[in-house]
């Protein structure tokens, strides 16, 4: 109450801060949520509901953000950051804000001049050798949110070391009186604030032309694409006509910028509500397939035309199709290189495993997080090796093919797919039928994701209550079957029958249990939003077996979190 009182008491330069205190002012709850903790900093950087508190994303805590940020620079020697931002409510405002405190700060801040895909930033950074970067952006979030991704200079998002020192920094002030600010207008004109050129994209968008599989143009295709109301427009519209893929619809609901996100009130290409106004312009249109890019587009989801209906595929499904495809095109044409890298997460699944071994590709598992991938492109780049790098993906529909950046890119995503839609369109098969010959030849494996929303100070307890008692007492069995293994990778230790053995990947607060018969799942705390995620991976001798195991396995994972 002590702090609610300060920030209604101050003549606060956002009105719109004003007005929601005191919209609250007799409801204690509202303003517990608001104010019970500060936004946590950690390698994802801020994320949060938008509004006024000490716990929201507003200009107050972007500032206290980006004057931690600027203190940690200046004691590293930085001296240059970019940012970028995308379609989201105030996201324009907070990227000003962030350059005028970096620049208040002595730190040379290069800002894109229009809003743009998250990759573009990473790009920048390394393109404009900065020390550091900043994305505002809440990703695939719903409108209510805003959040703040800081990079590092090799264009990664930053190492937990990198985000506990900022967050050191960030705790010892306060958020009204110590950050450094300057007129936006005014950096611009001294020079300490720096519009980026056109040269940046170009370059961006030559080096993800520079990625093409096929040298033939992709002019067989016929794709609706939607941005989702996001910053993908420019870029996959241009990535597409230079790879020959002429025939392009636009969804027109979601075509322009609209941080309210009004047909798709969760824009992510993950789930089936967001494609709906694009799935229903495909029933007209009947195209080969509809891409979706998620607002800050660095995700791609995909649905596929099989004899007039459109069927949704998975971002494991994806990332699986797009490994064959790369690895058979590329050992077709004689320029596999010699021991072959790929990079996937532990949530990821399984069946990646068997198509790696029947390419003799080297397949790497990191934590969740593409920050994670990118730290395998870097090191293999740091060995002078960066050409045996084939592909990154994640399940969460994250997926990357070059070294140029250090984040999932749908611009490159969005090229990939259609190159592979195209040369199987060639073969008379769908994306579809190449699926389903993958599993006749490698097995029939299912993965399916379950999410537990945890709201407010008190789900953030009851959340670590069952992260607790699942390591404490953990099951024996699940759907019926015997654990035969299970891990915590926050403790770093796998147990089995023959005892224990370590886990060789920092720390993270996942848990995995694998029971007989080739099944398994996953508990991990989402690391940007208040939820639990539960990933459930299953293989069966057949389709229906398959899906009759995940079926199980979703009645097991939702008694795990919320027994009976």
């Amino acid at each position: 109450m002590k702090e609610y009182d300060r920030w209604l008491s101050r003549n606060l330069e956002d009105p719109d801060l004003t007005e929601e205190l005191k919209k609250i002012k007799n409801q204690p709850e509202e303003i517990n949520d608001r104010f019970y903790r500060d936004l946590e900093f950690g390698t994802a950087g801020l994320r949060g509901v938008l509004g006024a508190g000490t716990n929201r994303m507003n200009i107050y805590t972007v500032r206290k953000a980006t004057q931690g940020l600027a203190n940690y620079l200046l004691k590293h020697q930085g001296k240059s950051a970019a940012i970028a931002y995308d379609s989201r409510i105030k996201s324009t405002l907070f990227a000003k804000e962030t350059a005028s405190v970096l620049a208040a700060n002595g730190i040379k801040a290069y800002i894109y001049p229009w809003l743009s895909p998250t990759p573009t930033l990473s790009f920048a950074v390394r393109y404009l050798h900065c020390d550091a970067g900043v994305c505002v952006t809440a990703s695939h979030n719903p409108a209510k949110y805003n959040g703040y991704k800081v990079y590092g200079s090799d264009g990664c998002q930053i190492t937990a070391k990198m985000a506990d020192d900022v967050m050191n920094e960030i705790e010892a002030l306060d958020l009204f009186e110590d950050p450094k600010t300057m007129n936006f207008e005014d950096g611009l004109k001294e020079g300490c604030i720096s519009y980026m050129g056109e040269d940046v994209i170009e370059s961006f968008l030559q080096k993800v032309e520079a990625e093409r599989i096929l040298s033939d143009d992709c002019d067989n295709l016929k794709v609706v694409y939607t941005p989702l109301n996001g910053t993908g427009l420019v870029c996959v519209k241009e990535i597409l006509r230079r790879i020959g893929v002429k025939n392009v619809t636009v969804v027109p609901e979601q075509e322009k910028p609209d941080g309210n996100f009004p047909t798709c009130p969760f824009p992510n290409p993950e789930i089936r509500e967001a494609l709906a106004t694009g799935l229903a312009l495909c029933e007209k249109v009947q195209p080969d397939l509809l891409v979706a890019t998620d607002p800050d587009c660095d995700r791609c989801g995909i649905a596929v035309n099989q004899q007039g209906e459109f069927h949704l595929m998975s971002g494991n499904e994806v990332g699986v199709l797009l490994l064959d495809f790369i690895a058979h095109v590329k050992k077709e044409r004689g320029i596999l290189p010699k021991n072959p890298v790929a990079v996937t997460t532990i949530v990821s699944t399984d069946m990646v495993d068997p198509v790696a071994k029947k390419y003799g590709i080297e397949l790497h598992r990191v934590l969740t997080g593409f920050k994670n991938i990118g730290d395998q492109i870097a090191s293999l780049e740091e060995k002078g090796e960066e050409d045996r790098y084939l592909l990154g993906f994640e399940e969460s529909y994250g997926y990357l093919s070059g070294g140029y950046v250090r984040d999932k890119d749908a611009v490159n995503a969005s090229m990939l797919i259609c190159e592979m839609a195209s040369w199987y369109k060639k073969k008379n098969m769908t994306l579809l039928d190449a699926m389903e010959a993958l599993y006749r030849e490698h097995g029939f494996y299912r993965n399916d994701l379950l999410n537990f929303a945890f709201e407010g100070e008190d789900g953030m307890k009851q959340m670590k209550k069952i992260m607790d008692h699942l390591r404490e007492e953990p099951p024996r069995s699940l759907g019926g079957f015997p654990i035969s293994c299970w891990s915590d990778y926050e403790m770093r230790i796998r147990h089995d029958k023959d005892g224990e053995t370590p886990i060789d990947l920092p720390k993270s607060n996942v848990l995995e249990f694998r029971m007989e018969g080739d099944c398994k799942i996953i508990v991990r705390p989402s690391g940007t939003e208040p939820k639990i995620k539960v990933y459930l991976s299953a293989k069966g001798k057949d389709l229906q077996e398959g899906i009759k195991l995940i079926e199980i396995l979703k009645k097991a994972g939702t008694d795990l979190i919320q027994p009976k």
